[in-house]
């Protein structure tokens, strides 16, 4: 939260500025990998791994517009605001069976599914893989790594070809910087999901207690 507020504050303008299916799961999602573990990835190198190509500019801030306008958790924006959002976007393409997202990497950066189906996997202490979910048209993967600077909980991996936004930290910085207005539609959109998600969690954990 305080890197967020400080991310917020860098951005304001000038004039502002001065005024799994087991209990077992869920008692080993917050061990933290060890740091020999946790390696740094940015969507640049990430780009290169998974040859992802860029998509049609046009099509996709228009296939964005879409989904974003569509979806209950994200902040209303006018048509020209997402116009102006897409800007800080990049399109991209990659085909089937890439990982996007590698688990316990240090990432900068975020996805927006536009198309395409991609699962949503974490490997235990003890070697088992757990499929968390699949992410479809309007998901937002790694978000939580791209606020926090944290390492990836799950990998995520395409199970078909898959148009994808791509949100660095440097655009985020840039969205804030320039378009304050869009940057915290953003951030409060991002806020909303994890907030869904960790009452989601709390729900199942309260369930799995109330068994024992």
């Amino acid at each position: 939260m305080k890197r967020l507020l400080n991310r917020i504050k860098r951005g304001a303008p000038h004039d502002a500025a001065a005024t799994v299916e087991d209990s077992a799961f869920f008692s080993s999602m917050l061990v933290e990998p060890p740091e020999e573990a946790q390696i740094r990835t940015t969507w640049r190198e990430r780009a290169l791994k998974v040859s992802a190509e860029p998509a049609d500019r046009q099509q996709a801030a228009e296939l964005f517009a879409q989904l974003w306008g569509s979806d209950r958790q994200v902040v209303a924006l006018k048509a020209d605001e997402l116009l102006r959002m897409s800007q800080y976007l990049e399109f991209v393409r990659v085909r089937a069976a890439e990982e996007v997202i590698a688990q316990d990497e240090l990432g900068d950066y975020m996805l927006i599914v536009l198309d395409g189906n991609l699962s949503v996997d974490r490997v235990q202490p003890w070697g088992g893989r757990a499929r968390l979910a699949e992410a479809h048209a309007g998901d937002m993967l790694g978000e939580m790594s791209l606020l926090d600077a944290g390492a990836r909980f799950s990998s995520c991996v395409t199970l078909t070809p898959c148009t994808l936004a791509v949100v660095d930290v440097q655009r985020l910085d840039e969205m804030i910087t320039h378009e304050p207005r869009l940057g915290v539609a953003l951030l409060a959109s991002l806020s909303r999901r994890l907030s869904l998600r960790l009452r989601q969690v709390s729900a199942r954990l309260s369930a799995l207690l109330s068994q024992n």
